[in-house]
């Protein structure tokens, strides 16, 4: 018990001052906290400058709450819970392996160190993309998880900041499901690895942004806001009562495994969820639901 304590104990102590170095280095290209800031901004300008929905507000329904979402789901939420639950989980279960002469270095399929860095870059993406493209859906088809999940379909305006506004529970699920793949293929530099990240973070922008774009034939490749839209609508046919287009960054799993529903051009309709006029409209409350779910 001992270790694991001591573990929890270096985890927030360890990511308090890479936090801290974030905030006052900006001499490396691969600063989460300024990146975050520069992709925001720059995909807000394209919205301001192309705005799909011309009659909605630069600053639109929810702007503040989802900018707070933004930096508390991507920065503060690791420090309060994440770093120390996703280091202890990770030592318990390469404790429970070593009983069965198992351990997560030997479920390791090959060193992408071996490989050229394009090489493993790619499959690092695509792999973390196919997971949680996975997870998605079954945060739509589970109740459970589903609760959960609301919290971002109570998104009525979409807008670059809506990509993380997300429940505290979410990446607890993402970052379960998605160790072991990636602990399988395993041996990635933290800076390479940035690289994947911002690409990533820069598409969800783009995909919640005010911009009526959908790359062409590309659109079979990459999500895009014409695509994701359709992802946040409140009203869908039966066929899809469990939702539709679970793209994060590709929307080719939606186009392969037939989950893209794009009817008609999206611009104007619904966004929401059955319901979600009682749902609830502050931070504190979206955190702790469905605790404080009305009977």
């Amino acid at each position: 018990m001992e270790k694991y304590i001591d573990i929890i104990k270096k985890s927030y102590s360890g990511y308090w001052n890479y936090l801290k170095y974030e905030l006052i280095s900006i001499n490396h290209w691969d600063n989460f906290f300024y990146g975050l800031i520069v992709i925001s901004l720059v995909v807000w300008l394209l919205e301001i400058i192309f705005p799909w929905r011309k009659n909605q507000s630069i600053f639109r329904k929810d702007f503040w709450l989802d900018t707070f979402y933004m930096f508390f789901n991507f920065f503060l939420l690791n420090l309060i819970v994440l770093m120390a639950l996703s280091n202890t989980a990770a030592q318990l279960l390469d404790d429970g392996l070593k009983t069965i002469g198992l351990s997560v270095a030997k479920l390791q399929l090959f060193d992408v160190d071996d490989l050229p860095k394009w090489l493993g870059l790619f499959i690092f993406f695509i792999v973390s993309d196919f997971v949680q493209w996975n997870t998605h859906r079954l945060l739509h088809r589970i109740p459970f998880l589903w609760n959960f999940h609301k919290v971002h379909h109570s998104v009525k305006e979409m807008g670059f900041a809506a990509h993380l506004r997300y429940h505290w529970m979410e990446p607890v699920v993402y970052k379960s499901l998605l160790y072991i793949p990636i602990a399988i293929i395993g041996g990635f530099d933290a800076q390479d690895v940035a690289i994947v990240y911002f690409f990533t973070i820069a598409v969800g922008h783009l995909n919640h942004a005010n911009l009526g774009w959908d790359y062409g034939f590309l659109k079979y490749v990459f999500n895009n806001p014409k695509m994701h839209i359709w992802h946040h609508a409140k009203k869908l046919p039966n066929h899809a009562r469990y939702g539709v287009n679970y793209g994060l960054t590709l929307s080719l799993w939606d186009y392969i495994f037939k989950t893209d529903y794009i009817p008609y051009n999206g611009k104007a309709i619904e966004l929401g969820f059955e319901g979600d006029e009682t749902f609830p409209k502050d931070f504190i409350n979206q955190e702790i639901y469905p605790l404080n779910e009305k009977s």
